[in-house]
């Protein structure tokens, strides 16, 4: 034992003799995986990555790992923290002073000096959150040992200057699922193939499309981080894209970008950006570009950053087949959308690549070039990134109080309570806080009440408040001076009030005195009260979405449900035609627990009112496997609230007893899909990437089983391309037994979107059918998130077939938020109706009525349809 202990001392003097540091003797990422990351046909697995990055953890104090929550299927979450070890001993000092530049308007000259002396320029870069998008991810390993091992002089004054923070990968489950699925197919007929269904629990791609809403557990650990936690003043997220065009893409974006984010935001971005560009070339890295493609409008993604004062930027490479290498031939370059009209030297891309072989291991070199370059471009210019960080939340609270709006106020009583309760949550999730009047106030010609809820904007996010507060107007641009329009990227409408059917008035008008007539909510908040402790029916109104999640919640405990077939008045309080009552709640209090909406308990005595008995449907979703997003929405939103369903494939229909069902949901998938298991149109379809046991579709004898369910009784809710399935002449059995028919509807969109209309995802007026199940708890007005596809036009019915229009477009002021060419030629046009065949019912929308789960105001129209009554 003695000799040992000798023996460990002469090493340890060695060490200290030769200046060599123990963090020299980390593995490198070869060593601990057996095989370089980047080497052709090998991938890393998330609990890998982690592993070798807890291993680094242990023998390097320049290096610490914190859980910051979990994904959708429970894994740990992680930011790791580079930086010199002086740093990483005073992290939450650091932190500390984020968050006073970050917070404070209030900082005196002298302490903004001296905090922007003491402070750290934090890089946030987060990897991977698309699961085929590997090589952030696969080169995470890779720099991080650079920083930790290389001793060269300049990268010692980075990591004094910055602390580089990573989310070693945005989307766990989806990482592991996606290795996993390249590791059964490489070197097979189906290497480098796309795997079957979504990667992600629910979502997949779509997984940054929700940084407004943060439904899913993902997106609300990175957004805390900037949010409410951490306060970087710089973040990349890091993405890939097509194989034959740029390899690289830095930012800045092209247009057209936000008007709420100030130009500082922007002038950063280029800073970085055209450094990126010019250390990436120097590095004989060919094909970066920038201002290409990709704009900033939209706020959906995790740059969603950028209104809140962070320097938010995307870069986006090119990818290969996983981890498979891919040839492309020079004739095969090219460049698509923005920035770029021609694949050639060009100022947005002065270095073309000719090229050739395109491999991972070029992607972790590209990857580990342009996160220095970051790095190197925030200890530049550190001083500066701290102070405009600073001077960024102050002019942010200086617009607050002297350009409107000023504020924004809403009703303490909405139709939908709840979710008024929810936009308040998220807008704390967000960082922004909402108040309540504490005395009734004549603002602007209206008389707000004690209690109302207010929203100031003199607050540090005020860019994000207006964003996602207002009403969108899509910032028209042109190629050139009345040519050709800049297309967006992604959706023109966001609203918060709106999506959720909210009220919600903006103030551009500073009443005197008002900052001492209201004080901030309590978090969370919440307008329940206490429940009488004894048994009885609870009554819930239509009119909250919440409604919907009790009684889903009554039918897994076996409780009766019924329906009110009127209106019904309750101590004052109005209860629509289609409100439930929930009998034999033995605990009030512990029923209603996860709910932020009290419902009423019915006094002993109590006249009942006219109601018909509810049971639980029997649901059945129909989801491809073709990265079916829309149906994987459709999923969390059922998951959320209680409603079970069963999954079936498309060429399930052939098999499956469908009786066993009573609603089936077919969400926003093309015909083709579901019928053939292909892409494209008859005649013109291209071979699926995905192995062929999952390219099947119903086929004809899934489809006759569809339509002979549905005569008999069943109920089929519909929307999106699926509904094409039900347009056009029908034809089920064969020669010996053969009905043929056409639903007494039709699509138009395409005859409209040849006359002009453009509707490239926005927030458009229907009027609805009233006093329809279709319509419980809906006023005759609403917005539903439309995208011009599907547009129907009705007529008269024969045989057994019947129809009514639930939802139609106005004749004027049809655009509520966002962009909508043409919008004229919706008016009095169909976006629902209601179909009969036989003994069934078909509920057709001509949008999705949860859109990415960002559509709150349209929820009823899908849950009414799948309680609506059989005939």
């Amino acid at each position: 034992m003695k000799k040992a202990m000798t023996m460990i001392a002469c090493i340890l003097a060695v060490f200290l003799l030769t200046g060599i540091s123990l963090s020299a003797q980390l593995p490198s990422p070869e060593s601990y995986f057996g095989f370089k990351p980047g080497t052709d046909k090998m991938l890393i697995n998330y609990d890998q990555l982690v592993g070798y990055l807890q291993t680094l953890e242990k023998g390097s104090k320049m290096i610490r790992m914190q859980e910051v929550g979990k994904s959708t299927l429970g894994k740990p979450m992680y930011v790791v923290c580079i930086s010199s070890e002086k740093n990483i001993t005073n992290l939450s000092r650091l932190v500390e002073i984020n968050r006073q530049l970050a917070l404070n308007p209030a900082l005196s000259p002298q302490e903004l000096t001296r905090l922007t002396d003491e402070g750290k320029v934090f890089v946030l870069v987060t990897l991977s959150m698309h699961s085929t998008e590997v090589g952030p991810s696969q080169a995470a390993p890779d720099i991080a040992y650079e920083l930790l091992t290389n001793k060269q002089a300049d990268l010692s004054k980075i990591l004094d200057d910055v602390v580089f923070m990573m989310v070693p990968n945005h989307n766990p489950d989806g990482m592991d699922m996606v290795v996993s699925y390249y590791n059964k197919t490489k070197n097979t007929s189906l290497d480098g193939s796309s795997m079957p269904g979504v990667y992600h629990k629910y979502v997949g791609h779509n997984i940054n499309r929700d940084f407004v809403w943060l439904t899913q557990a993902e997106n609300k650990v990175v957004a805390h981080l900037y949010n409410l936690d951490w306060f970087p003043q710089v973040m990349i997220e890091k993405h890939q894209m097509g194989s034959t065009g740029p390899r690289y893409y830095v930012s800045p974006p092209h247009d057209p970008i936000a008007e709420n984010v100030e130009a500082g935001i922007w002038n950063w971005q280029r800073v970085f950006g055209s450094q990126a560009l010019t250390d990436m070339t120097a590095a004989g890295l060919k094909g970066v570009s920038l201002n290409y493609l990709f704009d900033d409008y939209w706020p959906g993604s995790t740059t969603t950053s950028i209104w809140k004062g962070v320097i938010g930027m995307l870069s986006e490479m090119a990818s290969v087949n996983l981890a498979s290498p891919i040839y492309i031939e020079p004739i095969e370059l090219r460049t698509t959308g923005k920035g770029l009209g021609q694949y050639a030297k060009s100022i947005n891309m002065p270095e073309p690549w000719p090229g050739g072989w395109w491999r991972l291991g070029d992607m972790i070199e590209y990857e580990r070039v342009n996160t220095l370059s970051y790095l190197r471009t925030a200890s530049m210019y550190r001083k500066d990134i701290l102070e405009y960080r600073n001077s960024f939340t102050r002019n942010g609270i200086e617009k607050g109080h002297t350009t409107p709006p000023f504020y924004y106020l809403m009703p303490l009583i909405q139709r939908d309570q709840g979710e008024m309760v929810a936009l308040v949550n998220l807008l704390a999730e967000h960082n922004i806080q909402t108040f309540q009047l504490t005395e009734d106030v004549l603002i602007e010609n209206r008389l707000w009440k004690k209690g109302d809820l207010i929203i100031p904007t003199a607050q540090p996010f005020r860019s994000f408040i207006k964003e996602v507060m207002e009403k969108q107007t899509f910032p028209v641009r042109y190629y050139t001076a009345g040519g050709e329009m800049i297309r967006p990227y992604d959706v023109t409408s966001w609203s918060l009030p709106l999506h959720k059917g909210v009220e919600a008035t903006e103030v551009n008008s500073k009443p005197v005195a008002l900052d001492t007539k209201y004080v901030a909510v309590a978090l969370p908040f919440s307008l329940t009260s206490a429940l009488p402790a004894r048994a009885g029916t609870l009554l819930f109104s239509v009119n909250n979405n919440e409604s919907f999640k009790a009684v889903f919640a009554a039918f897994a405990a076996g409780l009766p449900v019924e329906r009110t077939t009127g209106e019904f008045v309750y101590q004052g309080v109005t209860f629509p035609a289609g409100s439930f009552l929930v009998k034999g709640v033995k605990n009030p209090a512990e029923f209603s627990s996860k709910l932020t909406v009290s419902p009423m308990l019915l006094g002993d005595g109590t006249a009942l009112p006219p109601a018909t008995a509810l049971k639980l449907p029997r649901i059945a979703m129909i989801e491809s496997w073709f990265s079916a997003m829309d149906a994987g929405w459709a999923r969390f939103v059922f998951d959320q609230y209680g409603i079970p369903y069963t999954v079936l494939r498309p060429a399930d229909m052939q098999t499956v007893d469908l009786t066993k069902f009573d609603v089936i949901v077919i969400s926003d998938e093309s015909k083709s899909v579901l019928m053939n298991g292909k892409m494209g149109q008859e005649g013109a379809y291209s071979i699926p990437r995905i192995p062929p046991e999952n390219a099947k579709g119903m086929e004809k004898k899934g489809f006759d089983n569809l339509i002979r369910f549905i005569t008999a009784g069943g109920r089929v809710l519909s929307w999106g391309g699926s509904a094409e399935l039900f347009i056009g002449a029908i034809s089920i059995g064969d020669d010996k037994a053969k009905e043929e028919f056409q639903l007494p509807v039709r699509n138009i969109a395409a005859d409209l979107a040849k006359n002009g209309l453009d509707v490239p995802g926005s927030l458009l007026k229907v009027q609805l059918a009233q006093n329809h199940p279709l319509t419980y708890g809906l006023p005759a007005e609403i917005g539903i998130f439309h995208r011009g596809t599907q547009v129907f036009m009705t007529s008269i019915p024969y045989l057994d077939m019947d129809r009514r229009v639930i939802a139609t477009f106005p004749e004027t002021d049809i655009l509520l938020s966002g962009f909508a060419d043409k919008n004229v030629l919706l008016a009095k046009r169909a976006a629902m109706v209601w179909l009969r065949k036989g003994k069934g019912q078909i509920v057709m929308y001509g949008f999705s009525p949860h859109a990415r789960g960002q559509m709150q105001g349209t929820y009823k129209l899908l849950f009414n349809g799948l309680l609506l009554p059989a005939l």
